[in-house]
């Protein structure tokens, strides 16, 4: 009989002791905190930016929180979270530009620092479907002004660029305190991230203005009198009407089109003057 009391006693403790090491596997503590999001970039939408950045290879993060603040340095303010590697602020408000930061979490709670990606965007109105005629038959509904979103006569003040047809050649004018640029073929209104610095069509000799050729599918920055930049996307051309998708940018002299900017910061005392709020 003792024989088999032992036989059970050593039976018995050998699941108990597997039970306990399991346990002690299973409430392990990690205080280590992941390693900071990178390649942050930014989209720049009408009232809302779009942040992204890659995954981190930590196979414990459970997620990412974005950050906001008015300047690169300061304090950010937690915005959302997501378990995704983008993340859309709807909160964005057009002509405002926003500092973005981005941490990562793990599912002890242990959470990064900042991205070390220096991130602003400046939101800006865009417009889809508009339609301007030729000048010479439609004076009044041949120009459009990107600060008020509306058509507009052809030679009005407020008029940044206006449509002709001229014996079946399609132009894009711009009065000559003004500047436009052909940017060439395009998928949509959005594969021009930023206007250009140089290549604007010159003002030819006795004339007073400046053009390019308007050819559907291609996409043109233009540079206004008052110092904004918006570009077009030509849909389409029937007739004397001109179809067109629009952005624009409200602060003056930004250039800033779709994509923010975007720089590493290296590591110093930059990093130390942003902190989480």
């Amino acid at each position: 009989m003792k024989k088999i009391l032992v036989r059970l006693t050593a039976f018995m403790i050998i699941p108990i002791s597997l039970f306990l090491t399991s346990c002690d596997a299973e409430y392990f503590y990690d205080n280590t905190p992941p390693s900071p999001p990178t390649n942050v970039v930014t989209i720049t939408g009408d009232n809302w930016v779009e942040i992204q950045w890659d995954h981190n290879r930590e196979r414990d993060i459970a997620g990412y929180n974005v950050y906001y603040n008015y300047t690169y340095e300061g304090r950010y303010t937690l915005i959302g979270s997501t378990t995704n590697n983008y993340f859309i602020d709807y909160e964005a408000v057009n002509g405002v530009t926003y500092f973005y930061a981005v941490a990562a979490y793990d599912y002890d709670g242990n959470e990064s620092e900042l991205s070390y990606d220096y991130v602003k965007d400046t939101p800006r109105p865009e417009g889809f479907n508009r339609s301007v005629f030729d000048y010479l038959t439609s004076p009044n509904k041949a120009g459009y002004d990107f600060s008020d979103y509306k058509v507009l006569p052809f030679d009005s003040w407020d008029t940044d660029f206006f449509f002709e047809n001229y014996y079946g050649t399609y132009y894009v004018n711009v009065w000559e305190e003004a500047d436009i640029q052909d940017m060439g073929a395009t998928y949509d209104i959005y594969d021009i991230t930023e206007a250009p610095i140089y290549g604007w069509v010159p003002l030819y000799e006795g004339e007073n203005v400046k053009y390019v050729e308007a050819i559907p599918g291609h996409t043109y920055v233009i540079w206004t009198a008052d110092d904004h930049y918006a570009k077009i996307r030509i849909k389409s051309i029937q007739g004397n009407m001109m179809v067109f998708d629009w952005a624009y940018q409200t602060v003056r002299g930004e250039r800033e089109l779709k994509r923010g900017s975007r720089e590493i910061i290296p590591t110093g005392e930059s990093r130390e003057l942003r902190k989480k709020y």
